[in-house]
């Protein structure tokens, strides 16, 4: 790999450490009349990055190249509260695992009530 690939490379993977820092987890504290708030959010990320010297499959050519690709997923999971010295957790509540379920269940109970009508309709038919 080329110096200039490299360089570019590691400086990408700075941008890649700067986005999972403890800053992006607990986000900054904010003050609501004597209450303090810590918002807090779980972190996922992943990256890679590679590179190459040749080009076909006799390994001539100049095209020395470089790659890197990061990606990063956060969600809120909850607050901290700080209330008179003291501490409490407040969880976030991700309704779209309720919704989901929900959903789910509900098209279960269709599917079985029209399942039992055809079978209703079926003896009476006899």
């Amino acid at each position: 790999m080329e110096g200039s690939s490299l360089s570019k490379v590691l400086s990408r993977l700075d941008v890649v450490k700067d986005s999972l820092t403890v800053k992006r987890v607990f986000g900054e504290a904010y003050k609501v009349d004597e209450v303090t708030v810590i918002p807090v959010a779980a972190l996922a990320g992943g990256g890679g990055a590679g590179g190459g010297e040749g080009v076909g499959p006799d390994q001539t050519g100049t095209g020395g190249g470089a790659g890197v690709g990061f990606g990063v997923q956060a969600r809120p999971v909850g607050v901290f509260v700080v209330r008179d010295g003291e501490v409490t957790w407040r969880p976030a509540v991700d309704v779209l695992p309720i919704i989901l379920g929900a959903q789910a269940v509900a098209l279960a109970a269709l599917v079985t009530i029209r399942a039992a009508v055809s079978r209703r309709r079926r003896r009476r038919r006899r």
